[in-house]
């Protein structure tokens, strides 16, 4: 599960920042490497995790600018698991002197991480609660991105907008970029309202929204101002469960992709092996060497890229 994943929504409150600490940690306790990236200048990701954003001496903010590389400014997370790459007011600034570069402002991010991105099985990013150029940073270097949002009023409307920035990432930056999934979160099931937006993102996004259904609760609310995620601050809480129910979801969703692009390649590769035995009149050697569309080198098939709308990739 080597991706890098974006959390984002340009609406504030929908559980982004508590979605991002709490997958970590998450993942981490199914053996991932995870690294959380803060993206936010509020910092709360940081503060979540239980680290001081007052005292950081670099973090994001230097990383993005050049002033620090990442390996200097990660820190371990004790009671989650993960490491952070944390972050704090100063990114407000770094955002401003982004601005200003003429170019290569939007990969920024990218360039930073990909040192380590080996060095990690899943990377995360807290995005900051508007569309500005930290955000288009994480989704340039990000592989796929995850959208938390409330079953409220209005809230399609907002869906639609972050999806057309995807959209315009993949046309100008990063044509992989992918919808993760869409996760409902502080889900109250008493609420009408919440249940028929509910089914409309079912109706609208099919599979692109995940089973899991992260719930009001209040152990999962207070955990931040403890420093720890719900996983660490009560295990057996609801909040805590359904994120650890959430990762589950996300590496069952994967090795059943990685399965489904095996199974293409051995039928690739199968159909390649029929089609040179049955031209046995030609040449010797003919034929070998060569390459069918959509395979590469020595017949090994090439990674099939998903077609079909865009916005459900």
């Amino acid at each position: 599960m080597k991706r890098v994943i974006a959390i984002a929504n340009q609406k504030g409150g929908v559980g982004k920042t508590t979605t991002a600490v709490n997958l970590a940690a998450s993942l981490a306790a199914t053996q991932r490497r995870v690294l959380l990236v803060d993206l936010d200048p509020q910092g709360n990701a940081t503060m979540g995790s239980g680290i001081d954003k007052a005292q950081l001496t670099r973090g994001a903010c230097e990383v993005l600018l050049g002033e620090a590389d990442l390996a200097s400014a990660l820190v371990q997370v004790s009671e989650g698991g993960f490491t952070l790459l944390p972050a704090n007011q100063d990114l407000t600034a770094a955002e401003v002197r982004l601005l200003t570069l003429p170019i290569g402002r939007e990969t920024k991010l990218r360039h930073a991480l990909q040192p380590k991105r080996e060095a990690f099985d899943v990377i995360l990013i807290d995005c900051p609660p508007a569309l500005n150029i930290l955000t288009v940073n994480a989704l340039v270097a990000a592989d796929s991105v995850l959208i938390p949002m409330q079953c409220e009023y209005y809230a399609l409307e907002g869906l639609s907008a972050l999806l057309d920035t995807v959209d315009q990432i993949r046309e100008a930056a990063n044509p992989e970029l992918s919808v993760e999934g869409v996760l409902r979160t502080m889900f109250d099931p008493r609420n009408n309202l919440a249940n028929e937006v509910s089914a409309q993102l079912v109706t609208h996004f099919g599979e692109k929204v995940f089973r899991t259904i992260i719930p009001r609760n209040i152990r999962l609310a207070e955990a931040p101002s403890f420093g720890r995620p719900a996983l660490f601050h009560d295990k057996e809480s609801r909040g805590a469960l359904a994120y650890l129910a959430l990762a589950g979801e996300m590496i069952r969703r994967e090795d059943e992709a990685f399965a489904a692009r095996a199974h293409e390649a051995v039928a690739q590769d199968s159909a390649f092996a029929a089609a040179v035995a049955g031209d046995g009149s030609g040449e010797e050697g003919e034929g070998v060497g060569e390459e069918e569309e959509g395979q590469g080198p020595a017949g090994e098939p090439h990674q099939a890229h998903a077609t079909g709308e865009d916005r459900s990739r």
